[in-house]
């Protein structure tokens, strides 16, 4: 198999799609943070049990930091399961592949065993013709 480099062979797209993910999360964090500190005034969070009054700026670095934590950690999970199942992908073709090998080698021997009646240096014995003009002489 050739090697792919940096390419993801799961999911194809490779360098360029991680280039325009990191530009378009860069671009995103930059309008959040601009967002951000345009809004400082103090607002009321109601948490169901109390009331606090915090800045509005802290609300949105926070919700948005919590939400980048929620989706990285679904996005790590993913991975995980996706290096599990090549693992035991790839099990599975190491031990089909020997199965073959060891199929192919029995089949080889037996054909060997079934085929090797007639030999050709042996100069009395003429060989079977695939010709069909010599058959019907």
């Amino acid at each position: 198999m050739a090697d792919k480099g940096f390419y993801n062979v799961t999911g194809g797209g490779g360098i360029l799609k991680t280039q325009w993910s990191l530009i378009a999360a860069l671009v995103i964090a930059l309008l959040t943070a601009v967002f951000a500190v345009i809004n400082v005034n103090s607002v009321q969070v109601n948490l169901l049990f109390s009331r606090v009054s915090i800045p509005l700026i802290l609300l949105i670095l926070g919700c948005t930091l919590l939400g980048g934590l929620i989706v990285g950690s679904f996005g790590i999970f993913r991975q995980y399961r996706l290096q599990r199942e090549i693992k035991r992908l790839t099990n599975q073709l190491h031990t089909l592949q020997e199965e073959h090998t060891t199929a192919v080698e029995a089949y080889a021997n037996v054909s060997d065993d079934t085929t090797g009646t007639l030999s050709t240096s042996d100069p009395g014995i003429e060989q079977p013709s695939s010709n069909p003009d010599r058959l019907s002489k």
